[in-house]
């Protein structure tokens, strides 16, 4: 199991949604699992790279700006030589610009999908996605957002026309940042789908909560957004019952 033993951030009282907030932290984050998570990553990267990454050819000049963004933002425990860097966890990664998702996705524990404006919504051009929580890239890959969200019951009509415009109004050096809950029975990181049937004690009974710290930028050049995915699991008996996270 690859767990956390604290959250970064009060998941006891969850926004109504879209729950977006201006980003006033570090948009990068590297936290107790960050070995565990990318060794993980290096995984499924290796045996299901056609499960975890996706990138339409006209997205690639985005995904090489995120790339480019990305290691001009890395936080403190990087170490930048050349062709190179060392991660925090000793581990020394190649940069390889012509796989720029992938590398990524050997540095950062974020996930990250890369959207383009298209026809008047946004659509998934591009992805590394190592830990789905029960959907699969492929069926969302080249869809708008609302054929992404669509198995999702509280995303309706309403919340998807604000998201829409959230999208379209999001601004460079402007991020913002949500985060989900989900009390689950099974740690693992890697989840496509289906999304089976919560029963209805999951939130007094399972043993763990599943959290994303999900994040929303602009890039300057391509126009594209990123949502990057920080993913947390977390033993039930870490939350402190102070903030009342245990009972939700």
């Amino acid at each position: 199991m690859i767990l956390q033993s604290a959250l970064p951030f009060d998941v006891s009282t969850p926004p109504a949604l879209p729950g977006v907030r201006p980003l006033t932290e570090d948009w990068l984050l590297v936290d107790e699992a960050y070995g565990p998570q990318l060794a993980e990553k290096a995984r499924l990267i290796a045996r299901h790279q056609q499960a975890v990454h996706a990138l339409d050819p006209r997205a690639r000049p985005a995904a090489e700006e995120l790339l480019d963004t990305v290691l001009e933002q890395l936080p403190n425990g990087f170490l930048r030589q050349g062709g190179h860097i060392t991660r925090p966890d000793g581990v020394v990664i190649a940069l390889d610009r012509q796989a720029p998702l992938i590398t990524l996705g050997h540095l950062l524990q974020e996930d990250l999908c890369l959207l383009l404006p298209q026809d008047g919504v946004h659509v998934l051009v591009g992805a590394l996605l190592c830990f789905p929580a029960r959907w699969r890239l492929a069926d969302k890959f080249l869809r708008p957002l609302v054929e992404i969200h669509a198995p999702v019951p509280s995303y309706d009509a309403n919340i998807a026309k604000r998201v829409q415009r959230l999208f379209d109004g999001l601004q460079p050096g402007r991020p913002l940042w949500r985060f989900n809950t989900l009390w689950d029975w099974d740690p693992t990181l890697f989840q496509p789908g289906p999304r089976p049937g919560r029963p209805e004690n999951a939130a007094q009974e399972a043993p763990f909560l599943r959290t994303e710290r999900q994040c929303l930028l602009r890039l300057p050049l391509s126009r594209a957004v990123v949502f990057s995915i920080h993913t947390y699991v977390v033993p039930r008996a870490a939350l402190s019952a102070s903030d009342g996270s245990a009972s939700r």
